[in-house]
């Protein structure tokens, strides 16, 4: 049995979630042709859903997107990678989107490792695993914690297991603001996050938007993810560990590729400097012009860094990081 984790912090401290994450969500994604709906299940039996794209020749790579996202904050993500040869395999997380929810409401950072795990062993050879936030925190406890060698490679998208703890108080202050009573409308929704990101243009297509709201039978909407997952984070239920699980990276074995937006509120850049000065095989990336959530922000220069790693020659393992776009 691996030994726990000491000095457990509230998960606050190690996710963030919310606002910026859900900036992606304004901006409408092309489903590509191919994609194909699958569910996985869990050890606890849990049904996860997912999209699939691509025949695989290079191999998978699976995405984990961010606490409040669903698994449709990848689509441009995805149909690239599959036009390239890889098999994209994203995931809606426990608790978020179409997956079930804990009916224990156990949203544990392990909880969320275990389902990573489980998803990686139903896939043909060893997956790269893409983990913004959340999932990146969970691919980090995959591999420096729970089951070593899972994975390919890691890419964290604006994550270290040291966050800026203002950062994370404002999106949890977000998340929470609207948490019982939802929104009246699509439009009312798109002006509170227009108002919280507002170096985000506010789209006029707001279907991408309604993929990550559920419409309760008195008429409004609320975001796409179990309550309990939100207050468990804030009364702390799920415990995490900063510092150890920052000293546990520094024995990960395969390559790590840590992009983090230039702009972010949640990792700095002297954090991610010394973040990624400590891994065995680590790369940095950090794009500019872009904040938490760079895939939404800067699509085009997180594709290039992404496609860097994962293909360079020789493999992720000789990819020595560029500078930012």
């Amino acid at each position: 049995m691996t030994p726990a984790l000491k000095r457990p912090l509230s998960v606050v401290a190690l996710f963030p979630t919310g606002a910026g994450a859900l900036g992606s969500i304004c901006h409408k994604g092309r489903r590509a042709l191919n994609a194909t709906n699958s569910t996985f299940l869990t050890r606890r039996g849990l049904r996860l859903a997912a999209d699939v794209e691509g025949e695989g020749r290079r191999g998978a790579v699976m995405l984990a997107h961010g606490g409040g996202q669903t698994r449709h904050s990848w689509a441009s993500t995805t149909r690239r990678l599959a036009e390239r040869g890889w098999k994209a395999v994203s995931l809606d997380l426990r608790g978020h989107g179409d997956s079930d929810w804990d009916p224990a409401g156990d949203y544990h950072i392990d909880r969320y490792a275990e389902d990573l795990i489980d998803v990686a062993a139903a896939l043909p050879g060893k997956p790269a695993l893409i983990g913004a936030s959340l999932g990146g925190i969970a691919g980090m406890m995959v591999e420096a914690v729970l089951a070593p060698g899972t994975f390919a490679s890691l890419t964290l998208v604006d994550i270290i297991p040291r966050t800026d703890p203002s950062g994370v108080e404002k999106i949890m202050g977000f998340m929470g603001a609207h948490l019982e009573h939802g929104f009246h409308s699509l439009e009312a929704a798109a002006e509170t996050i227009a108002a919280y990101l507002p170096h985000r243009p506010r789209p006029t297509d707001l279907s991408g938007l309604g993929k990550n709201l559920r419409q309760g039978a008195d008429g409004r909407y609320r975001w796409h993810w179990d309550p309990k997952f939100v207050t468990g984070v804030r009364r702390g239920r799920s415990p995490a560990h900063g510092e150890d699980l920052e000293a546990r990276c520094r024995d990960i074995d395969i390559p790590v590729h840590l992009i983090r937006g230039r702009m972010s509120e949640l990792v700095s850049l002297e954090g991610a400097q010394a973040f990624v000065a400590g891994l065995k095989h680590g790369s940095f990336t950090d794009v500019a012009d872009a904040g938490h959530m760079v895939a939404g922000d800067r699509n085009d220069a997180f594709m290039q860094a992404v496609i860097d790693f994962l293909e360079s020659p020789g493999g992720s393992a000789a990819y020595s990081g560029t500078a930012g776009q």
